[in-house]
């Protein structure tokens, strides 16, 4: 059951489609939701494992994932969401990469949030800390 990544030739939009089995892929069934156009470039995606929300969850909430976080020091703080961000295997924009390299050298959340606003008026917009930029087809 493979998802594959596109982007619309026309206008650039990405988009991923779902084909229940390879035999049914059919690419030139595509349409952009956006600019209805044919043409579509597959793109090359990161793998993925499709795992259950409640066993990510239970992974995650694993007391041992919390050894040695000290709250207080930005540093571990820092080295906390980037071991996180790869146990979660989503591929996160670059602004939170900035975030994480901003603690881990000992900048205090405080300080982060006053340079840059926008962080969290951004978050839930498309290509933002709380999404991505694909739409499904």
């Amino acid at each position: 059951m493979p998802i594959y990544e596109y982007e619309c030739t026309q206008c650039g939009q990405k988009a991923r489609k779902f084909w229940r089995t390879f035999s049914a892929v059919d690419e030139a069934s595509l349409q952009c939701p956006r600019c209805d156009e044919h043409s579509f470039r597959r793109l090359v995606s990161r793998v993925s494992i499709i795992r259950s929300e409640g066993s990510h969850l239970d992974d995650l909430a694993d007391p041992s994932n919390l050894s040695g976080l000290d709250e207080e020091d930005p540093k571990t703080l820092g080295r906390w969401l980037r071991k996180m961000s790869h146990e979660v295997g989503e591929e996160m924009p670059p602004e939170f990469d900035e975030v994480i390299d901003r603690l881990e050298s000992g900048q205090s959340p405080e300080e982060i949030e006053e340079s840059m606003p926008e962080l969290a008026e951004d978050m839930g917009a498309p290509g933002s800390l709380g999404g991505d930029d694909f739409v499904d087809l």
